[in-house]
């Protein structure tokens, strides 16, 4: 049976996107690939992220994970904050690093894993960092050499990704190599990153004759990679997402609401959810009022943070502690 995805939930596959602002460097050193490379392995460790390819060039980086329980807003936040700040610190800096927000893009597995595996182990080899594959498969910076048994990354899930190549270690990798060889070559495929649906119709032309012929239903979402049937399933879940968050605010839910449900819980006064506090009961209440209030309202951190008087990254570790308080307490904001 195919793999499935579903978006926003545990389990689902992302080509992920940074790039530095301006196009700038955002690794200048080797120090600076060993302190991402760091901060990758214990996050992804940690929240059960499963990464399958990741690759650094000097001024972006591509990563194709899973994810876990963690939601990949609150992975990535972490990710890149801690390291935007060790890099301003390392190289003297200020400032914005990273460009905008990272692009994440939901993938249909059983039809891209492998095609997205090679393009993003391919872009070394594309912007001229190796000559050739002898020197890819030593490369340190791309899970191309973890693959191929050069390098050792506990946190990169090789054996997932050689599974679909082959049922031996030494016949995958042989396999998985000459597909990679296949693909220099190639060049940027513009159908990886985005516009899945077009892909699956035949690309652009096919596209427009469809059209044409008065087929304006043709939809594609650059969010999304897959065929017709994925790409809409994914949007269908995504608007029951939106439906929920409409639902509650319809049916009177809102932030002072959220409130008083938190305050019955940890039996206190509503208005307390709303100042600071370093008592144990205050930061369990605050953090499942944050988790709440993004999770079932769709509240934007900045707005929440302005709200609480927080740093945004500050509501993003109190979404992530609320949503653990939540399932371990088996707590909803709806009884």
């Amino acid at each position: 049976m195919p793999r499935q995805a579903r978006l926003d939930a545990p389990g689902v596959l992302h080509h992920i996107m940074i790039r530095g602002i301006e196009r700038r460097k955002i690794f200048i050193n080797d120090r600076d690939r060993e302190d991402m490379i760091e901060r990758l392995a214990k996050l992804l460790l940690e929240t059960q992220t499963a990464c399958y390819a990741w690759v650094f060039i000097p001024n972006h980086a591509h990563f194709l994970v899973r994810t876990g329980l963690t939601p990949l807003a609150t992975v990535m936040r972490r990710l890149l904050t801690g390291y935007a700040v060790s890099f301003n610190r390392r190289h003297k800096r200020h400032g914005q690093l990273f460009q905008n927000r990272y692009k994440s893009i939901v993938c249909q597995e059983d039809a891209y894993l492998k095609e997205l595996v090679r393009y993003i182990h391919l872009n070394p080899v594309c912007a001229g960092i190796v000559s050739g594959l002898k020197e890819l498969n030593r490369y340190p910076y791309c899970g191309h050499s973890a693959l191929m048994g050069r390098k050792k990354r506990p946190w990169q899930d090789v054996d997932y990704v050689l599974g679909y190549f082959g049922r031996t270690t030494n016949g995958a990798r042989k396999a998985y190599l000459n597909y990679v060889e296949a693909g220099i070559g190639q060049g940027r495929q513009d159908e990886l990153t985005g516009g899945g649906l077009i892909r699956s119709v035949g690309g652009w032309s096919e596209v427009k004759r469809l059209r044409h012929q008065g087929q304006d239903h043709v939809m594609s979402d650059e969010r999304i990679l897959g065929d017709s049937g994925f790409v809409e399933e994914v949007i269908s879940q995504a608007d029951e997402k939106y439906e929920r968050h409409y639902e509650l605010k319809r049916r009177g839910y809102d932030l002072d609401r959220i409130a008083k449900r938190v305050a019955e819980i940890y039996g206190m006064e509503p208005h307390e959810i709303f100042f600071k506090g370093k008592q144990q009961r205050k930061v369990k209440a605050r953090s499942l009022f944050c988790f709440w209030a993004v999770s079932e309202l769709g509240m934007p951190l900045r707005e929440l943070a302005r709200r609480l008087e927080m740093s945004s990254p500050g509501v993003g570790f109190s979404v992530e502690r609320g949503e653990t308080i939540a399932r371990e307490n088996g707590l909803q904001l709806i009884e």
